[in-house]
């Protein structure tokens, strides 16, 4: 999820950390234009369930996974000693959480871990040297399958739950050349399982205005390879530099938090996903945007920043309030009703 460029010096560990809806009720549904659909208020507080849920999010400061309540109360440590959390995702039904670890780019170390709700039965599913640089983390329940992105390995990978059945679907480059091309790298990553697609975002280098968004289908088609895909399209170019990924599938619209500078950058953005209308930026102001997660029932997202907040808003950007600050330096979160 996420953007943290880190390397290894002497053999410290340096972060670069400092650069400075929701669900319409379906009677009708089909004849709504998307552009009413994107400027509609959250649903009545009366349709929401009556659960508040849990937030789920990462603090690479103190390699922490941790849990609160949506109004920032009751604050608890999942698990520690994670290497560099960047990206989670929670199975509420399997009443697992899962996460990556980017750890240190020039060591290719970095992994995927999974522990119970409480942060008991932990264990490591994709072991390093398997995945470079995990980034944004995505369940796919229905397909029972993982993805996320890996930045410096330059993919777009998923697995089955417990790990195995590693695949790589997208490839954008090859050897330590590539590897330092900022515009190769892939970092946010989310899925249409409904439409059989895949979106992932290329960030490129700080705020030279090269981020891309881009999807393809889920199966790589008949005789092609990771490197020479057919299918791929570009949704969005020009952007700042676009990290993690969210997807309203009903509606068509797809979310993301941008990294880069103001105006465009700092902010969290929409568009449906047909790629025809101008992205819309939602929330200004962030800190170095990283995390994003969308409760669509209640009509309310939550992202975090590495200045360490965590914020919540309406679908269209309103009533944004502060959750927590000073919780760090945040990336990846993840919403869920527990």
């Amino acid at each position: 999820m996420t953007d943290i460029n880190t390397q290894s010096a002497g053999g410290v560990l340096r972060a670069e950390l400092g650069r400075s809806a929701k669900k319409k009720a379906m009677t009708g549904a089909m004849h709504v234009p998307l552009a009413e659909i994107l400027n509609r208020a959250p649903l009545a507080k009366a349709q929401a369930a009556s659960r508040s849920g849990r937030l789920l999010y990462l603090d690479v400061s103190s390699d922490c996974i941790l849990s609160v309540n949506t109004d920032g109360s009751d604050r608890q440590i999942i698990a520690s000693g994670a290497h560099m959390p960047d990206g989670v995702a929670v199975d509420v039904e399997g009443a697992r959480i899962y996460w990556t670890n980017m750890g240190v780019p020039d060591l290719d170390d970095g992994s995927i871990e999974s522990a119970d709700l409480d942060g008991g039965n932990r264990r490591t599913i994709v072991p390093p040297g398997v995945t470079h640089t995990p980034k944004q983390l995505h369940l796919d329940k229905a397909g029972g399958k993982l993805y996320w992105c890996d930045r410096e390995g330059m993919r777009v990978m998923r697995a089955s739950l417990d790990g195995s059945s590693v695949e790589t679907l997208i490839k954008t480059g090859r050897g330590e050349a590539h590897s330092r091309d900022q515009t190769r790298w892939c970092v946010g990553v989310t899925v249409d399982h409904g439409r059989g697609e895949i979106y992932w975002s290329q960030k490129g280098p700080p705020n030279a205005g090269q981020g891309r968004i881009f999807r393809a289908g889920l199966e790589i088609p008949r005789g092609e390879s990771p490197e020479r895909r057919s299918d791929i399209e570009l949704v969005f170019d020009e952007l700042p530099e676009p990290i993690d990924l969210e997807l309203d599938e009903e509606n068509r619209v797809l979310y993301w938090t941008d990294r880069g500078d103001p105006p465009r950058g700092n902010t969290v953005n929409r568009a449906p996903t047909d790629g025809k209308a101008k992205p819309q930026i939602l929330v200004t102001h962030l800190m170095e945007g990283i995390g994003l997660t969308l409760d669509l029932p209640r009509g309310r997202m939550f992202f975090t920043d590495l200045g360490g907040s965590i914020y919540a808003a309406d679908l269209d950007g309103r009533n944004r309030r502060q959750v927590a600050y000073a919780q760090g330096n945040l990336t990846g979160v993840a919403y869920a009703d527990l």
